[in-house]
């Protein structure tokens, strides 16, 4: 078979060739491809569902890849410690969520829709609708790549943060270059265990708009059917859920994160900017609607509320085939026929005129692969 170009593995469909490209069909298979490569100095992309990447026009230098694995494994489950489940890193992050809802296992089911590997999740600590995986999270079993071997990482050691783990980080050296590693990091995430609650009723719902969409007040609970149901419909209604034949679908999500600002710069910030409350992270529950302590000397405002008034309204775009989404002014979308250059350069548009208006600079929230922002 012919190697596949990176439009065809990302939800972008953008991205050059790969020069190899590999599907492991077992954990072996996944770990000796990763560190033959390691070993001769190629490049090594780790890819899931590629909805999480913006991939240079030029292509991957390198290899390309992917864990072809989908297994739930259900570890057991009682009225005190819960459900466990243990999860292949290959394994589609939905199915995950509707066993999960199916079972009554309670902790996700806001996060309904999201697309991409389950692999993924703990990296990049997947959150939306005021839950993170984070809560859920109790291992994950990874390859070393700096030490050659296969180990453990437990829920305190993954220091999760707000879009964010030891895993992602790995990505970044001391001095916040990218490590020897990149564009994967250090570790590559082989299986992900899950500890659940029991239950028919979601946890607390911590989103505004969701609560208002299932009639309940922010805090209380909603059956987790209607849960995950209301999310997949907010999230079809901002383009957020995958459709060929939508062209708002064809992004990689949110393409900047929700700036973390300290407080006097949100207090700058015009009447009406959204303020949201910042917590350490460690969770207080394994099953809330967000992370520990509030940190009051941090506020976490809307990217998509700063971009829109800083005059990028939905449907935004430059010359050629790629503009903001017309349902969401987080998403960057291409429209068919584009370039990764393209996308690049409405990112640095829509960043720049933000921080010219609001002094608040966006980060992006994709990893780069062969490009800068």
């Amino acid at each position: 078979m012919p190697t596949p170009t990176l439009a065809e593995l990302t939800t972008l469909r953008l991205g050059g060739p790969a020069a190899r490209h590999v599907v492991a069909a077992t954990e072996a298979e996944l770990v000796e491809a990763v560190r033959q490569a390691d070993d001769s100095g190629e490049p090594v992309l780790v890819i899931g569902g590629g909805s999480n990447l913006v991939v240079a026009d030029a292509g991957f230098p390198g290899l390309v890849v992917r864990d072809g694995r989908s297994e739930l494994r259900f570890e057991g489950a009682d009225g005190c410690g819960g459900a466990a489940l243990t999860v292949t890193a290959g394994t589609p992050w939905g199915q995950v969520v509707d066993r999960a809802v199916h079972e009554g296992w309670i902790g996700v089911e806001a996060l309904a829709g999201i697309p991409g590997s389950t692999g993924a999740t703990p990296v990049q600590n997947v959150g939306a609708y005021g839950q993170e995986v984070a809560g859920v999270v109790s291992s994950v079993r990874v390859w070393d790549r700096a030490e050659a071997r296969i180990r453990l990482f437990p829920l305190a050691a993954l220091e999760f943060g707000y879009r964010s783990s030891v895993l992602k980080r790995s990505l970044r050296g001391p001095e916040g270059a990218p490590s020897s590693f990149a564009p994967s990091p250090r570790y590559v995430v082989l299986e992900v265990s899950f500890q659940f609650r029991l239950g028919t009723l979601s946890a607390p719902i911590g989103y505004p708009q969701l609560a208002q969409a299932l009639g309940v007040a922010v805090g209380e609970r909603a059956p987790s059917v209607e849960v995950r149901e209301a999310v997949l419909g907010l999230r079809a209604s901002k383009g957020m859920v995958l459709d060929a034949g939508d062209h708002d679908t064809w992004s990689a999500g949110s393409f900047f994160t929700n700036p973390v600002v300290p407080a006097e710069v949100a207090d700058a910030l015009p009447d009406g900017a959204p303020r949201y409350p910042v917590r350490s992270a460690m969770p207080e529950t394994s099953t809330g609607p967000s992370l520990g302590a509030i940190d009051p000397a941090l506020v976490k405002t809307s990217a998509a509320w700063l971009i829109e008034h800083a005059g990028f309204g939905k449907g935004f775009g430059l010359p050629g085939s790629v503009s903001l989404s017309t349902k969401h002014s987080l998403a960057l979308t291409h429209r068919g026929g584009g370039s990764t250059a393209e996308l690049l350069d409405l990112a640095r548009t829509v960043r720049d005129g933000v921080r010219e208006a609001y002094g608040v600079v966006l980060e992006p929230e994709p990893v780069l692969v062969g490009v800068t922002l």
